[in-house]
Protein backbone atom coordinates (compact mmCIF):
# COMPACT_ATOMS: atom_id res chain seq x y z
CA UNK A 1 0.00 0.00 0.00
CA UNK A 2 1.39 3.46 -0.89
CA UNK A 3 1.15 5.41 2.29
CA UNK A 4 2.18 9.41 2.25
CA UNK A 5 0.36 11.32 4.55
CA UNK A 6 0.30 14.55 6.31
CA UNK A 7 -1.75 16.17 8.67
CA UNK A 8 -3.65 19.39 7.56
CA UNK A 9 -3.29 22.62 8.91
CA UNK A 10 -6.58 22.14 10.80
CA UNK A 11 -5.67 19.01 12.28
CA UNK A 12 -2.22 20.67 13.56
CA UNK A 13 -4.24 23.66 14.60
CA UNK A 14 -6.72 21.14 16.41
CA UNK A 15 -3.84 19.23 18.19
CA UNK A 16 -2.53 22.24 19.30
CA UNK A 17 -5.27 22.98 20.66
CA UNK A 18 -5.71 19.83 22.44
CA UNK A 19 -2.63 19.81 23.76
CA UNK A 20 -2.97 23.23 25.38
CA UNK A 21 -5.69 22.03 27.13
CA UNK A 22 -3.99 19.47 28.54
CA UNK A 23 -1.22 20.70 29.50
CA UNK A 24 -3.08 23.72 31.49
CA UNK A 25 -6.53 21.91 32.56
CA UNK A 26 -5.92 17.80 32.53
CA UNK A 27 -1.88 17.64 33.73
CA UNK A 28 -2.43 19.63 37.16
CA UNK A 29 -5.20 17.31 37.99
CA UNK A 30 -3.92 14.34 37.23
CA UNK A 31 -2.45 12.61 39.94
CA UNK A 32 -5.79 13.92 41.87
CA UNK A 33 -7.85 12.46 39.58
CA UNK A 34 -6.10 8.89 39.93
CA UNK A 35 -6.23 9.51 43.75
CA UNK A 36 -9.69 10.46 44.25
CA UNK A 37 -10.75 7.58 41.66
CA UNK A 38 -12.83 10.54 39.83
CA UNK A 39 -12.87 12.60 36.94
CA UNK A 40 -14.19 16.38 38.10
CA UNK A 41 -17.27 17.11 36.78
CA UNK A 42 -16.13 20.50 36.32
CA UNK A 43 -13.43 18.70 33.72
CA UNK A 44 -16.22 16.46 32.39
CA UNK A 45 -17.71 20.17 31.70
CA UNK A 46 -15.10 21.49 29.50
CA UNK A 47 -14.03 18.35 27.78
CA UNK A 48 -17.95 18.77 26.56
CA UNK A 49 -17.65 22.40 25.42
CA UNK A 50 -14.30 22.28 23.49
CA UNK A 51 -16.32 20.04 21.65
CA UNK A 52 -13.77 16.76 22.46
CA UNK A 53 -16.63 14.53 23.45
CA UNK A 54 -17.73 14.59 18.93
CA UNK A 55 -14.36 15.38 17.86
CA UNK A 56 -14.95 12.65 15.50
CA UNK A 57 -18.55 13.22 14.13
CA UNK A 58 -19.82 14.95 11.46
CA UNK A 59 -21.46 18.82 12.18
CA UNK A 60 -24.43 17.96 10.87
CA UNK A 61 -24.66 15.73 14.40
CA UNK A 62 -22.99 18.35 16.46
CA UNK A 63 -19.41 16.77 16.28
CA UNK A 64 -16.42 18.94 14.91
CA UNK A 65 -15.86 16.56 11.16
CA UNK A 66 -12.49 15.89 12.54
CA UNK A 67 -13.06 11.96 11.65
CA UNK A 68 -11.24 9.14 12.81
CA UNK A 69 -7.35 10.81 12.06
CA UNK A 70 -8.60 13.53 14.18
CA UNK A 71 -10.28 11.73 16.60
CA UNK A 72 -6.58 9.59 17.24
CA UNK A 73 -4.48 12.91 17.11
CA UNK A 74 -6.80 14.64 20.20
CA UNK A 75 -6.87 11.21 22.22
CA UNK A 76 -2.88 11.05 21.46
CA UNK A 77 -2.82 14.01 23.25
CA UNK A 78 -5.14 13.28 26.30
CA UNK A 79 -3.74 10.33 27.21
CA UNK A 80 -0.21 12.72 27.39
CA UNK A 81 -1.89 14.29 30.43
CA UNK A 82 -4.08 11.40 31.72
CA UNK A 83 -5.37 8.35 30.93
CA UNK A 84 -7.94 7.75 33.07
CA UNK A 85 -9.51 10.63 31.02
CA UNK A 86 -8.76 9.30 27.79
CA UNK A 87 -10.91 6.00 28.77
CA UNK A 88 -14.09 8.23 29.51
CA UNK A 89 -14.19 9.87 26.07
CA UNK A 90 -13.21 6.58 24.32
CA UNK A 91 -15.60 4.61 25.79
CA UNK A 92 -18.10 7.75 25.02
CA UNK A 93 -17.37 8.72 21.74
CA UNK A 94 -15.44 5.91 20.15
CA UNK A 95 -17.57 2.83 21.44
CA UNK A 96 -20.73 4.20 22.92
CA UNK A 97 -22.07 6.93 20.52
CA UNK A 98 -20.23 5.27 17.46
CA UNK A 99 -22.69 2.30 17.89
CA UNK A 100 -25.22 5.41 17.31
CA UNK A 101 -23.41 6.89 14.34
CA UNK A 102 -22.66 3.30 12.74
CA UNK A 103 -25.74 1.91 13.24
CA UNK A 104 -28.71 4.15 13.96
CA UNK A 105 -30.99 5.77 11.30
CA UNK A 106 -31.25 9.56 10.51
CA UNK A 107 -33.85 9.55 13.51
CA UNK A 108 -31.85 8.15 16.18
CA UNK A 109 -28.87 10.27 15.29
CA UNK A 110 -30.49 13.58 14.82
CA UNK A 111 -32.20 12.79 18.85
CA UNK A 112 -29.52 10.61 20.97
CA UNK A 113 -25.93 10.88 18.85
CA UNK A 114 -26.47 15.00 18.61
CA UNK A 115 -26.18 16.09 22.27
CA UNK A 116 -23.77 12.70 22.65
CA UNK A 117 -21.17 14.82 19.89
CA UNK A 118 -22.23 17.93 21.81
CA UNK A 119 -21.24 16.90 24.89
CA UNK A 120 -24.74 17.97 26.52
CA UNK A 121 -24.63 13.78 27.46
CA UNK A 122 -22.30 11.07 27.90
CA UNK A 123 -22.33 7.96 26.47
CA UNK A 124 -21.46 3.97 27.02
CA UNK A 125 -21.04 0.69 25.73
CA UNK A 126 -23.13 -1.83 27.43
CA UNK A 127 -21.58 -5.53 25.86
CA UNK A 128 -19.54 -7.53 28.69
CA UNK A 129 -21.29 -9.33 30.70
CA UNK A 130 -20.10 -12.18 33.42
CA UNK A 131 -20.24 -15.11 30.50
CA UNK A 132 -19.45 -12.64 27.85
CA UNK A 133 -16.35 -11.04 27.85
CA UNK A 134 -14.15 -12.77 25.80
CA UNK A 135 -17.03 -14.42 24.50
CA UNK A 136 -18.95 -11.88 23.55
CA UNK A 137 -21.29 -13.76 21.48
CA UNK A 138 -22.64 -15.23 24.29
CA UNK A 139 -24.49 -12.50 25.57
CA UNK A 140 -27.49 -13.14 28.16
CA UNK A 141 -29.39 -9.93 28.74
CA UNK A 142 -32.88 -10.56 27.07
CA UNK A 143 -34.78 -8.04 25.25
CA UNK A 144 -38.26 -9.36 24.17
CA UNK A 145 -40.67 -7.31 22.39
CA UNK A 146 -44.03 -6.47 24.36
CA UNK A 147 -46.39 -4.47 22.09
CA UNK A 148 -44.76 -1.12 20.68
CA UNK A 149 -42.12 -1.25 23.87
CA UNK A 150 -38.68 -3.63 24.19
CA UNK A 151 -38.14 -4.91 27.45
CA UNK A 152 -34.72 -5.25 28.79
CA UNK A 153 -33.27 -7.73 31.65
CA UNK A 154 -30.27 -8.75 32.48
CA UNK A 155 -26.51 -7.22 33.80
CA UNK A 156 -23.68 -6.19 32.23
CA UNK A 157 -20.19 -5.99 34.34
CA UNK A 158 -17.06 -3.79 33.78
CA UNK A 159 -18.87 -0.68 31.79
CA UNK A 160 -16.86 2.07 31.73
CA UNK A 161 -18.81 5.42 32.34
CA UNK A 162 -22.05 3.10 33.44
CA UNK A 163 -22.78 5.74 36.65
CA UNK A 164 -22.01 8.43 34.77
CA UNK A 165 -23.84 7.54 31.31
CA UNK A 166 -26.92 9.63 29.82
CA UNK A 167 -27.22 6.98 26.87
CA UNK A 168 -26.00 3.62 26.60
CA UNK A 169 -25.93 1.53 23.43
CA UNK A 170 -27.08 -2.05 25.19
CA UNK A 171 -26.38 -5.59 23.01
CA UNK A 172 -28.80 -8.07 24.51
CA UNK A 173 -30.45 -11.98 22.63
CA UNK A 174 -33.35 -11.25 21.38
CA UNK A 175 -35.52 -14.41 19.41
CA UNK A 176 -33.25 -13.60 16.51
CA UNK A 177 -30.30 -13.12 18.16
CA UNK A 178 -27.45 -10.23 19.47
CA UNK A 179 -29.55 -7.24 18.68
CA UNK A 180 -28.47 -3.69 19.67
CA UNK A 181 -30.66 -0.85 21.44
CA UNK A 182 -30.39 2.41 22.59
CA UNK A 183 -31.55 3.04 25.92
CA UNK A 184 -31.67 6.30 28.22
CA UNK A 185 -30.27 5.88 31.69
CA UNK A 186 -33.17 7.64 33.61
CA UNK A 187 -35.19 5.23 32.33
CA UNK A 188 -37.40 3.00 35.33
CA UNK A 189 -35.07 -0.50 35.75
CA UNK A 190 -31.80 0.75 34.42
CA UNK A 191 -29.31 0.62 37.98
CA UNK A 192 -25.81 1.08 38.09
CA UNK A 193 -23.79 -0.51 40.88
CA UNK A 194 -20.85 0.70 42.60
CA UNK A 195 -17.93 1.44 41.05
CA UNK A 196 -14.78 -1.49 40.69
CA UNK A 197 -11.97 -0.24 42.65
CA UNK A 198 -9.46 -0.51 39.59
CA UNK A 199 -5.04 -1.24 40.02
CA UNK A 200 -5.04 1.58 36.80
CA UNK A 201 -7.25 4.18 35.18
CA UNK A 202 -8.52 5.22 38.93
CA UNK A 203 -10.60 8.03 37.57
CA UNK A 204 -12.66 6.55 34.94
CA UNK A 205 -15.39 4.84 36.12
CA UNK A 206 -16.36 1.41 35.97
CA UNK A 207 -19.67 -0.47 36.87
CA UNK A 208 -22.13 -3.20 37.10
CA UNK A 209 -25.58 -2.13 35.10
CA UNK A 210 -28.69 -4.14 35.89
CA UNK A 211 -31.61 -3.81 33.67
CA UNK A 212 -34.65 -5.15 35.38
CA UNK A 213 -37.94 -4.81 33.07
CA UNK A 214 -36.27 -1.56 31.49
CA UNK A 215 -38.99 -0.49 28.88
CA UNK A 216 -37.52 0.72 25.88
CA UNK A 217 -39.55 2.26 22.64
CA UNK A 218 -39.76 -0.76 19.86
CA UNK A 219 -38.12 2.10 17.51
CA UNK A 220 -35.06 2.14 19.44
CA UNK A 221 -33.62 -0.97 18.22
CA UNK A 222 -30.51 0.11 16.34
CA UNK A 223 -30.42 -1.61 12.98
CA UNK A 224 -31.96 -4.95 12.50
CA UNK A 225 -33.24 -7.19 14.81
CA UNK A 226 -30.81 -10.19 14.99
CA UNK A 227 -27.79 -7.78 13.52
CA UNK A 228 -26.31 -6.64 16.49
CA UNK A 229 -23.34 -8.26 16.92
CA UNK A 230 -22.01 -7.09 13.52
CA UNK A 231 -22.77 -3.25 14.32
CA UNK A 232 -20.71 -4.09 17.74
CA UNK A 233 -17.86 -6.02 16.20
CA UNK A 234 -17.49 -2.85 13.57
CA UNK A 235 -17.83 -0.32 16.64
CA UNK A 236 -14.58 -1.86 18.24
CA UNK A 237 -12.65 -1.39 15.48
CA UNK A 238 -13.03 2.24 15.66
CA UNK A 239 -12.33 1.91 19.52
CA UNK A 240 -9.19 -0.20 19.44
CA UNK A 241 -7.50 1.92 16.50
CA UNK A 242 -8.41 5.16 19.43
CA UNK A 243 -7.16 2.26 22.16
CA UNK A 244 -3.57 2.42 20.39
CA UNK A 245 -4.15 6.17 19.90
CA UNK A 246 -4.23 6.70 23.65
CA UNK A 247 -1.39 4.31 24.38
CA UNK A 248 0.83 6.27 21.50
CA UNK A 249 0.26 9.31 23.70
CA UNK A 250 1.03 7.83 26.85
CA UNK A 251 4.38 6.52 25.77
CA UNK A 252 5.30 9.47 24.27
CA UNK A 253 5.02 11.36 27.53
CA UNK A 254 7.13 8.38 29.34
CA UNK A 255 10.08 8.93 26.32
CA UNK A 256 10.09 12.74 27.19
CA UNK A 257 9.88 11.83 30.88
CA UNK A 258 12.45 9.68 30.87
CA UNK A 259 14.74 11.37 28.76
CA UNK A 260 15.05 14.84 30.67
CA UNK A 261 15.28 12.91 34.05
CA UNK A 262 18.18 10.49 32.49
CA UNK A 263 20.37 13.74 31.87
CA UNK A 264 19.39 15.55 35.22
CA UNK A 265 19.81 11.97 37.50
CA UNK A 266 24.10 11.60 38.31
CA UNK A 267 25.70 8.51 39.00
CA UNK A 268 29.49 7.73 39.37
CA UNK A 269 29.61 11.42 38.64
CA UNK A 270 28.50 11.76 35.53
CA UNK A 271 24.36 11.82 33.83
CA UNK A 272 23.04 8.45 33.44
CA UNK A 273 22.05 9.44 30.02
CA UNK A 274 25.82 8.75 28.73
CA UNK A 275 25.45 4.96 30.17
CA UNK A 276 25.18 2.63 27.22
CA UNK A 277 22.41 0.74 29.45
CA UNK A 278 20.08 3.54 29.61
CA UNK A 279 20.47 5.11 25.53
CA UNK A 280 19.27 1.10 24.56
CA UNK A 281 16.30 1.56 26.41
CA UNK A 282 15.47 5.05 25.27
CA UNK A 283 16.09 3.98 21.68
CA UNK A 284 13.94 1.09 22.21
CA UNK A 285 11.18 3.41 23.28
CA UNK A 286 11.85 5.12 20.02
CA UNK A 287 11.78 2.29 18.00
CA UNK A 288 8.27 1.41 19.04
CA UNK A 289 6.67 4.70 19.40
CA UNK A 290 7.79 5.12 15.52
CA UNK A 291 6.32 1.86 15.02
CA UNK A 292 2.95 2.72 17.08
CA UNK A 293 2.58 6.44 14.86
CA UNK A 294 3.01 4.60 11.80
CA UNK A 295 0.79 2.02 12.11
CA UNK A 296 -2.14 4.26 13.71
CA UNK A 297 -2.49 6.67 11.58
CA UNK A 298 -2.45 4.67 8.47
CA UNK A 299 -5.25 2.69 9.52
CA UNK A 300 -7.19 5.90 10.53
CA UNK A 301 -6.78 6.95 7.45
CA UNK A 302 -7.85 3.56 5.43
CA UNK A 303 -10.62 3.83 8.06
CA UNK A 304 -12.11 7.76 7.36
CA UNK A 305 -11.35 6.13 3.49
CA UNK A 306 -14.73 3.77 4.18
CA UNK A 307 -12.15 0.67 3.98
CA UNK A 308 -12.69 -2.46 6.41
CA UNK A 309 -10.12 -1.98 9.13
CA UNK A 310 -10.73 -5.15 11.09
CA UNK A 311 -7.68 -6.89 11.10
CA UNK A 312 -5.81 -3.37 11.21
CA UNK A 313 -6.89 -1.96 14.01
CA UNK A 314 -6.26 -5.62 16.00
CA UNK A 315 -3.03 -5.24 15.02
CA UNK A 316 -2.76 -1.56 15.90
CA UNK A 317 -4.39 -3.01 19.45
CA UNK A 318 -2.47 -5.16 19.99
CA UNK A 319 1.06 -3.92 19.30
CA UNK A 320 0.48 -0.36 20.98
CA UNK A 321 -0.83 -2.27 24.07
CA UNK A 322 2.22 -4.97 23.97
CA UNK A 323 4.64 -2.05 23.49
CA UNK A 324 3.24 0.75 26.02
CA UNK A 325 3.67 -2.12 28.80
CA UNK A 326 7.07 -2.32 28.07
CA UNK A 327 8.01 1.48 27.33
CA UNK A 328 6.11 1.61 31.07
CA UNK A 329 8.57 -0.52 32.47
CA UNK A 330 11.57 1.17 30.89
CA UNK A 331 10.51 4.10 32.23
CA UNK A 332 10.15 3.00 35.69
CA UNK A 333 13.56 1.10 35.56
CA UNK A 334 15.49 4.75 34.27
CA UNK A 335 14.02 6.47 37.00
CA UNK A 336 15.03 3.73 39.56
CA UNK A 337 13.65 4.67 42.90
CA UNK A 338 11.13 7.52 41.88
CA UNK A 339 9.66 5.92 38.95
CA UNK A 340 8.08 3.56 42.18
CA UNK A 341 7.35 6.08 43.76
CA UNK A 342 3.45 8.34 43.08
CA UNK A 343 5.76 11.83 43.65
CA UNK A 344 6.04 11.22 39.81
CA UNK A 345 3.76 10.22 36.94
CA UNK A 346 5.49 7.23 36.14
CA UNK A 347 4.24 5.27 38.34
CA UNK A 348 0.56 5.90 37.36
CA UNK A 349 1.31 5.10 33.83
CA UNK A 350 3.20 2.17 35.02
CA UNK A 351 -0.38 1.41 36.66
CA UNK A 352 -2.66 2.60 33.85
CA UNK A 353 -0.96 0.87 30.87
CA UNK A 354 -1.66 -2.69 31.64
CA UNK A 355 -5.40 -2.59 31.11
CA UNK A 356 -4.71 -2.11 26.87
CA UNK A 357 -4.26 -5.64 26.84
CA UNK A 358 -7.30 -6.88 28.15
CA UNK A 359 -10.16 -4.47 27.25
CA UNK A 360 -11.89 -3.81 23.86
CA UNK A 361 -11.02 -7.74 23.51
CA UNK A 362 -7.88 -9.33 25.36
CA UNK A 363 -4.89 -9.39 23.04
CA UNK A 364 -5.03 -13.06 22.69
CA UNK A 365 -8.39 -12.54 20.52
CA UNK A 366 -6.51 -9.93 18.83
CA UNK A 367 -4.73 -12.53 17.36
CA UNK A 368 -7.31 -14.71 16.82
CA UNK A 369 -8.81 -11.89 14.83
CA UNK A 370 -5.40 -11.32 12.99
CA UNK A 371 -4.94 -15.04 12.32
CA UNK A 372 -8.22 -15.94 11.04
CA UNK A 373 -8.36 -13.01 8.48
CA UNK A 374 -4.69 -13.61 7.40
CA UNK A 375 -6.31 -17.23 6.49
CA UNK A 376 -9.11 -16.04 5.07
CA UNK A 377 -6.95 -14.18 2.32
CA UNK A 378 -4.46 -16.63 2.18
CA UNK A 379 -1.87 -14.21 3.87
CA UNK A 380 -2.35 -11.22 1.71
CA UNK A 381 -1.86 -8.02 3.07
Amino acid sequence: MNFDFQFSEEQIMMRDMVRDFVNNEIKPVASKIDENEEIPAELRKKIGEMGFLGISFPEEYGGLGMGEVGYCMMQEEIARGCMSTATMIGAHQSIGSNAIYLGGNEEQKKKFLTPLAQGEKLGAFCLTEAQAGSDSFNVRTKAELDGDEWVINGEKLWITNGELADIVSVFARTSKGVSAFIVETDTPGFHAGPAEKKMGIRGSKTNPITFDNVRIPKENILGQDGRGFLLAMKTLDAGRLGLGAACLGAAKELLELSAVYSKERKQFDQSISKFQAVQFMLADMAIMIYNMESIIYRTAVKYDKGENVSRESAIVKYYCSECLDEIADKAVQIHGGMGYSRELPVERFYRDSRINKIFEGTNEIQKGIIARDIIKHNGKM
